[in-house]
């Protein structure tokens, strides 16, 4: 049992995997011991466990109740559908061609998940049709973490998420979500869709079938994982310039010594996980800049000014930089979904 955050995932989630098994007669407790893994501190909100773990329940869950999806659908993803699912991907020309094959197939294997792919200019949009009442947040997570995932791993590399909105309202704990997916979480939405940059749509599926057998082998938990920043000190840096307005952020020697090692170390360490200083300020701006940006009370010039900019047109060549895209397409496409 673990409390760090970093490779752990809270033990919330592990009753969210279970609710739809348990009744008077099988108790959560019951069904991990039935599934042979160690017990979990279920009564702890606090408690994590680790994310190797979490995939062995994960897994041994999936093949015990033949559902993949954990009961959370009218129809049960019987188990292997997930494997099934990446071979037809894998075998496309393309992400875009590799997303609308996987679309297609979750449509036909559960009921209420029917995707469907848009692209807009620079921007690219899954969304779902739904016409009942909205679903419960972990079912939705986990549909666009079976997506999603698959994704990067088709193109081998991560692919930002620069939105993902529910139209199911928010539940007590998002913290692991916003680590897997985004900060940028909006629930309460007319529409269920993730939103990302569409050049990567363009972008080449080359995979082999040695590579997905190790793939499925390690999944969910290289998904949850691999795909994801996992640096303890980025995430710290983070946390602190998230509390700060930008004009007042830190310079290398002063973050450094906030943190209480030299400014050699903190270079050195952050070069050494790829997360160069000013990287992670941007990583930072993004995230902030598209939150205001879905808020169509705050201009342009406030977001740059709040963002340290010295005017929108140094605003908008970083936000493109950033995201593939301008500031003007992601708000109408934000905005779009109000209406």
């Amino acid at each position: 049992m673990s409390r760090e955050g970093k490779g752990s995932i809270s033990v919330r989630l592990v009753e969210e995997a279970l609710r739809a098994f348990v009744s008077p007669e099988l108790t959560a407790e019951r069904i991990i011991q039935k599934l042979g893994l160690p017990p979990v501190a279920l009564s702890d909100p606090d408690a994590r466990i680790d994310v190797a773990e979490y995939s062995r329940l994960w897994r041994r869950l999936a093949r015990h109740f033949d559902d993949e999806f954990f009961g959370m659908d009218t129809r049960r993803l019987r188990a292997g559908s997930f494997a099934f699912a990446c071979r037809a991907a894998m075998a496309q020309p393309t992400l875009e061609r590799a997303l609308d094959v996987t679309l297609d197939f979750f449509g036909l294997a559960l009921e209420g998940f029917r995707g469907r792919l848009l692209r807009s200019e620079s921007l690219a949009e899954v969304s779902l049709h739904e016409t009942g009442a909205p679903l419960r947040a972990f079912g939705y997570f986990t549909f666009w973490m079976l997506v999603h995932g698959l994704a990067c791993w088709l193109v081998g590399r991560r692919i930002p998420l620069l939105a993902v909105e529910l139209r199911c309202d928010e539940p007590g704990y998002t913290d692991d979500y916003r680590v897997m997916f985004s900060r940028n979480l909006r629930f309460g939405r007319p529409v269920t869709r993730i939103i990302f940059a569409a050049e990567v749509l363009d972008l080449p599926v080359r995979r082999s079938e040695q590579e997905l057998h190790g793939f499925l082998a390690q999944a969910p938990a290289n998904i949850l994982v691999k795909y994801r920043d996992t640096t303890s000190l980025a995430s710290r840096i983070k946390t602190q310039l998230r509390e700060l307005p930008a004009e007042q952020w830190p310079t290398s020697d002063r973050l450094a010594h906030n943190l209480c090692i030299s400014t050699s170390t903190l270079r050195r360490r952050l070069a050494e996980a790829g997360q160069p200083y000013q990287a992670i300020k941007d990583q930072v701006r993004q995230e902030m800049a598209t939150l205001w940006l879905a808020d169509a009370s705050v201009t342009y010039v406030e977001i740059a000014e709040r963002l340290g900019f010295a005017d929108v047109s140094s605003f908008y060549k970083a936000f493109r930089k950033w995201s593939g895209t301008n500031p003007g397409q992601y708000r109408t496409l934000i905005l779009r979904g109000d209406e």
